[in-house]
């Protein structure tokens, strides 16, 4: 019997397992589809402990924020459902000391990897609006911080500075244009930062990581049914959330373009994505709807500088294919801060128009 199948006798599933296969693009943790006798299916993971070193803390996170949405609503698909072990723990700890886990799998779903239309947005708008709204009274400061500092931009800015200074291999010299850039926009990307510091901004459940291939949508409706990839999940700014998705999912070209002339903000998308999430969430506060435009572009400036400490450093965190990968990277997102720059107006007035 193969790991993933012996690690499975470990769990409380309905039916002996047949099948389990691997599945999903995600990098981080290792995913298996499982078919068991009874004709339930499963989704088993192997937590990747190098990246989230706290799986007590992180599953703990989930089962509060998942319990917290099951009670409010009647259909089980709009949230995740994690499986125990057969001793009524969230996750199993193998003897090589690997950690696992189990959800139910969502029958019915769709998973897509990039948006095919405005609507596609606009449901991953819901989904994660919606998420935002059920966890509106969940004392966010409960939670553990699964990654310390994640969004914590001003502590970004200190990290590069010191990759900086230690330049391990020559290659700062290089990257000026790039460094002055992100120095000019350090006071306007630390701002959410701030605010949460000084209480003027709610601390709220964030999910971290809002890319469209983290929605399920309705496999016949094509409708938003729940959010998952719940691992991120911290205290934080829903601004984090916002922008983020606004990040990866209004934008022309791939992350990685060679050529960041190609990059820039689709406002048709920007405009679909807000109006979902305001929809989904009525309960944001003033300051952050006024603030949504400010997301977007912190999300933006903070991952840009991110690859471009990465590259500085040697590509030690994100990893490079090719030479220049993650300058490359981090290129096209200040092209996508630029063009936000240059349309923020236009991004204002969206805002503005779909609060009224």
């Amino acid at each position: 019997m193969n790991e993933p199948m012996a690690i499975l006798s470990a769990f409380a599933v309905c039916g002996e397992p047949v099948s389990c296969h691997r599945t999903g693009e995600g990098h981080i943790n290792c995913t298996y589809l499982v078919s068991c006798s009874s004709g339930r299916r499963y989704i088993l993971q192997r937590i990747n402990t190098s990246v989230f070193k706290d799986p007590v803390g992180l599953m703990n996170n989930i089962q509060a924020v998942t319990s917290h949405i099951a009670a409010k609503i009647r259909d089980p698909r709009r949230v995740l459902h994690i499986v125990e072990t057969r001793g009524g723990r969230l996750f199993y700890t193998s003897e090589d000391g690997s950690a696992w886990r189990v959800f139910d799998y969502v029958e019915g779903s769709l998973c897509l990897q990039a948006p095919e239309s405005t609507a596609d947005l606009y449901e991953s708008a819901v989904a994660f609006g919606t998420f935002q709204q059920q966890l509106l009274d969940f004392p966010a400061s409960q939670l553990s911080e699964t990654i310390p500092n994640f969004h914590n931009t001003p502590d970004r800015y200190r990290i590069f500075r010191e990759t900086v200074r230690r330049d391990p291999l020559g290659r700062a010299s290089a990257v000026q244009a790039e460094t002055e850039f992100v120095l000019r926009c350090e006071e306007k990307a630390c701002r959410i930062t701030k605010l949460l510091e000084q209480n003027e901004l709610p601390l709220r459940v964030t999910h971290n990581d809002t890319k469209l291939n983290n929605v399920l949508l309705d496999a016949r409706t094509r409708k938003a049914l729940c959010v998952v990839d719940l691992d991120t999940v911290m205290p934080g700014s829903l601004l984090f959330d916002y922008g983020d998705a606004i990040r990866s999912g209004a934008a022309t070209g791939r992350e990685d373009d060679r050529d960041c002339e190609s990059v820039s903000l689709r406002l048709d998308m920007f405009r679909a994505f807000t109006e979902g999430f305001l929809h989904a969430c009525p309960g944001l506060t003033p300051l952050e709807k006024q603030l949504l435009p400010l997301g977007a572009y912190t999300m933006t400036l903070e991952c840009g500088l991110r690859f471009l400490t990465d590259h500085i450093d040697g590509d030690r965190y994100f990893g490079a294919s090719r030479e220049g990968h993650n300058l490359d990277r981090c290129r096209t997102q200040f092209k996508l801060v630029s063009d936000m720059e240059n349309n923020w107006q236009q991004m204002e007035d969206i805002v503005k128009e779909l609060c009224l």
